[in-house]
């Protein structure tokens, strides 16, 4: 048997005609088959071919130098512009898709082939002001722009006129004013009670002091990870927030990353432990966060009971609708995170209807992140609790968010001040039966002494009874909250307007009784201003029945009237314009 060429021919002249399957072709032997020389020969380049004269007789591959008669269309589009747009299209372009860009409920489904980079001009890039007047001062120092030796006929500043610099200016101011009303409403503390005013809040002392390692629980290089990997195996996240201080548990280093390496997720604010705090509080700290980030509305707010909650059947209508919206993926993973203690194995064990995922009443207790199936297409995916190191939190601030243990704490008397600013002193009063205390010192002696918690000699054990009293404001024993920085829209006239039905305080339950024809327009939902919500009081008391709302406590209250407007004069911390006058009259109704 021969190989190509030959044994085609001797077939030919054999008179033999049929398959020449069995021929072998070039270069096909005991080692290579002939599929394998096949594959060789198509990668190997065997350049052009030459006769005898060594003219190229068969060119290489792409080395033929013939090319195909071509015509170009005679159209004027070729010569013209192929697509333009004018400044004022491309403004009002950009200003449409940043409006949309920056509504919080609006979702990204498909997305065109555009010049993005026309229409994102960059100027909030974080770092970008600082970076450009660095490279200014690099290439046109001050001895190039001003003096004999400048460089240019007219200084290139950026502002045009002294107008446009002042207004630059107040914008400067005014965004100065809210970082530090963002600082006063992280702290917890009234600006009202506190000397110096706005000016108190001053930037943290360049020195760094040394703090307890139980404060820097949560910022491990493990923490983080555990985290990572939940953020980079979820598609939806449910940031948890205390409803009592949404803004000191916030994670504000995660909602920048997510924005900037991960905007596809979707980010969600989850407010638990709204039982905690009245209801008009809620719905402004909604009202307040949904301009930023979805939340939860009041209806859906979370408090995590596995036996007794609510909001839980709107939660997962809402992961529902997620899943709805990702089709095209097999299962969706969601992701809880936030600050420790303020729920989120809780939230699992709520939605889950059973004891999935571990939970107790001190931070610390979830290690590492653990996969939970809620459905068959989504699954909850539990993290550690983090805390986001900033160094204008002090210690005090951090202990009472909960993020540490109070029993690991040294010298817990010491954070009694910052706790009682939080805290109105007729509450502590209720809590445990004590008055007529002028400090904090004098509380703690007696409420030891009361408590029999003594030492030898009979001294009070001042850090025991500290640390009591801090794990109960933690745990919600003791009533606060932190108030919204708006907790309405001011009209025209500069009153507040409420909303409907929120405009009661911490604990009050309501109680039915008939209403009295001498009293005069009086509710348990005391208004804010007299105009804007006096129509709603009007009808409200058409009715023949009104609402009466008791104290937080199960106490058996005061005795008399007057005690009991004296003890309910300075109930709770209220909304912004709600008056002790108010307060004390409705009260004085209550018990009459």
């Amino acid at each position: 048997m021969g190989t190509g060429k030959k044994e085609r021919n001797r077939l030919s002249r054999e008179g033999k005609t049929g398959s020449m399957d069995n021929v072998k072709i070039k270069g096909e032997n005991f080692y290579r088959d002939a599929k394998k020389v096949r594959a060789l020969n198509i990668r190997k380049d065997l350049g052009p071919r030459r006769n005898a004269e060594g003219k190229i007789v068969e060119a290489a591959k792409y080395q033929s130098r013939e090319a195909p008669v071509a015509r170009i269309e005679p159209n004027r589009k070729w010569f013209t512009n192929t697509r333009v747009i004018s400044q004022d299209s491309l403004t009002q372009f950009r200003e449409a898709m940043a409006e949309k860009a920056s509504d919080p409920y609006a979702v990204l489904l498909k997305s065109n082939k555009l010049p993005m980079t026309l229409l994102r001009d960059g100027s909030d890039t974080p770092g970008l002001k600082q970076h450009r007047a660095k490279m200014m001062i690099q290439t046109s120092s001050f001895a190039d722009t001003f003096g004999p030796a400048s460089q240019r006929k007219r200084v290139k500043l950026d502002v045009s006129s002294l107008a446009q610099m002042a207004e630059e200016s107040e914008n400067s101011m005014d965004t100065y004013r809210e970082r530090l009303e963002k600082a006063r409403l992280l702290s917890g503390t009234d600006e009202n009670n506190e000397e110096g005013g706005e000016d108190r809040v001053e930037v943290a002392d360049p020195l760094s002091l040394a703090i307890e390692p139980v404060f820097q629980k949560g910022q491990s290089k493990r923490i983080w990870n555990e985290l990572y990997k939940v953020l980079d195996s979820s598609d939806v996240v449910l940031h948890i927030l205390d409803a009592r201080n949404p803004e000191g548990t916030r994670c504000r280093a995660v909602e920048q990353y997510l924005k900037k390496e991960a905007p596809h997720k979707h980010l969600v604010f989850v407010l638990n432990k709204v039982d905690l705090i009245p209801t008009g509080v809620a719905a402004a700290w909604i009202k307040h966060l949904s301009k930023e980030v979805p939340t939860l509305d009041l209806n859906k707010a979370f408090h995590s009971s596995i036996t007794n909650s609510f909001g839980k059947g709107q939660l997962i209508s809402l992961l529902r609708q997620f899943s709805s919206l990702h089709k095209d993926r097999k299962q969706i993973s969601v992701g809880l995170i936030g600050y420790p203690n303020v729920g989120k194995s809780s939230l699992i064990n709520t939605l889950r209807g059973k004891k999935v995922a571990t939970v107790a009443p001190v931070p610390g207790e979830t290690k590492v992140w653990k996969f939970v199936t809620l459905m068959k297409r989504l699954y909850l995916i539990d993290c550690p609790g983090i805390v986001p190191p900033n160094a204008h939190d002090s210690s005090a601030e951090i202990l009472l968010r909960g993020v540490c243990r109070i029993e690991k704490v040294d010298n817990p008397e010491q954070y009694m001040i910052p706790m009682m600013k939080k805290v109105k002193p007729h509450h502590l009063e209720r809590t445990y039966q004590i008055k007529n205390w002028k400090d904090e010192k004098e509380f703690l002696e007696m409420l030891g002494r009361k408590g029999g918690r003594l030492l030898r000699q009979g001294e009070v054990d001042m850090d025991g009874v500290a640390k009591m009293v801090l794990t109960d404001f933690i745990r919600g024993k003791i009533p606060w909250f932190t108030p919204a920085p708006k907790a309405g829209t001011e009209d025209e006239k500069g009153e507040t307007e409420v909303v409907e039905g929120r405009q009661g305080r911490l604990g009050e339950m309501p109680k039915k009784r008939k209403r009295n024809d001498d009293d005069g327009v009086s509710s348990a939902s005391t208004p804010l201003t007299k105009s804007t919500v006096a129509k709603d009081v009007d009808e409200n008391h058409n009715d023949e029945d009104d609402e009466e709302f008791g104290g937080f406590s199960e106490d058996d209250g005061p005795d008399d009237a007057e005690e009991a407007a004296s003890a309910d004069e300075d109930d709770m911390i209220p909304l912004e314009e709600l008056s002790d006058s108010d307060d004390s009259s409705i009260d004085g109704e209550e018990h009459g």
